[in-house]
């Protein structure tokens, strides 16, 4: 690639995402004659593909691997070849974070939602009840992806009154330390500048359930009415699923948004670590307590359930943690023939050790 057709891949895919560490990593696949691109949309085995010489319509049979993680998702950055009918992506450039979830399938296999996102947007209705176990899912998943969530609260003029939002507010705060919580109203536009500063100049995807509000939000964040919107339902207040695929575009202000569908499932997978952030106070605790191998249940010398005791730990965020760390157990254990072998290991202890506990209270002469 010459020197001014280079100028011409930087200024075309700026406003994408592309930047001299994308360059240099492309830079052998330039030599081959394949174009850089970014994917803005998959469907049915092809995609979209910005290049520098606009949009472009590829296979991805060439590419597609046996790993689900691997496929072509939007997001990615790829090699696309010059010409051809059909056109095919060559290769998917290395991806810097990954927004994964577990399939509802028995395979349990991961499925990649967004790729080379910057900030994780979780759009949560006020027009229901808050679920915050719900958050700090989606949450502990946007942490493992490498990107930095921020909790957006849609339908704020739903709540008119300024104490009752601040205690909402005030709430999901609670369940989402170093996370920024900002209510908006797309209605009035109120929140909407704050959100932009957070996540203007990069990559970010917008997530949450069906109804909360992500294609209104996302429309206003473009500033045009690019998604589709339905009326929201009188009878509860929530919004109808209108987005179908996972769509990539460029806001106005700066940076890209990835919108998609409302997600009914949100499975972990292999998220101990975004687990851990979500609940990083429970995490500190557990390293005073007695036992390194702590379960915060009934242990002697247990810091986490002082804390509880002490009313310095919401109960709920104890049980959503434990409920967490067990699910992505599960989860990591059906790939991995090790950690199966130690949660067996941990089941006999954990047995023996109350089996022995019960026979001490009974007392010696219990079996005769």
């Amino acid at each position: 690639m010459t020197s001014s057709s280079a100028s011409s891949v930087s200024s075309a895919l700026a406003p994408y995402g592309w930047d001299d560490a994308w360059a240099d990593e492309f830079a052998p696949h330039a030599a081959e004659g394949l174009l850089p691109g970014r994917v803005i949309r998959v469907d049915r085995g092809q995609c979209d593909v910005v290049t520098s010489g606009g949009v472009l319509r590829a296979d991805t049979a060439f590419v597609t691997p046996h790993d689900p993680l691997r496929v072509v998702c939007t997001g990615d950055w790829v090699a696309v070849e010059p010409g051809g009918n059909p056109r095919y992506v060559r290769t998917l450039l290395e991806r810097r974070t990954a927004f994964v979830r577990s399939t509802s399938s028995k395979r349990s296999e991961g499925q990649i939602l967004a790729a080379n996102v910057d900030h994780a947007i979780v759009a949560v209705s006020l027009a229901v009840e808050l679920d915050l176990g719900r958050i700090e899912r989606f949450l502990a998943l946007a942490w493992e992806s490498g990107a930095q969530p921020v909790v957006v609260l849609t339908k704020a003029d739903l709540v008119p009154d300024p104490v009752t939002l601040s205690h909402l507010v005030q709430d999901v705060e609670t369940s989402a330390p170093g996370v920024p919580v900002v209510p908006v109203s797309a209605l009035d536009g109120e929140g909407l500048d704050v959100v932009a500063a957070l996540v203007g100049g990069g990559t970010s995807v917008l997530l949450g359930q069906s109804g909360a509000g992500k294609s209104t939000l996302a429309n206003a964040l473009l500033g045009a009415d690019v998604m589709a919107v339905q009326a929201t339902r009188d009878v509860d207040g929530k919004g109808r699923h209108t987005t179908t695929t996972r769509n990539l575009l460029v806001m106005p202000g700066g940076g890209v948004l990835i919108d998609t569908p409302g997600l009914r499932g949100v499975g972990l997978w292999d998220a101990g670590t975004g687990v851990g952030q979500v609940f990083s106070e429970i995490e500190e605790l557990a390293e005073r307590c007695r036992f390194h191998d702590c379960a915060h249940e009934a242990e002697p010398g247990c810091a986490v359930l002082a804390a509880v005791d002490d009313g310095d730990l919401p109960e709920r965020r104890l049980h959503s943690y434990c409920k967490l760390l067990r699910e992505n157990q599960r989860i990591v254990a059906k790939t991995d023939a090790r950690l199966r072998a130690e949660i067996r290991k941990d089941w006999k202890r954990k047995g023996a050790m109350g089996k022995a506990a019960m026979e001490a209270k009974r007392g010696p002469h219990w079996r005769g």
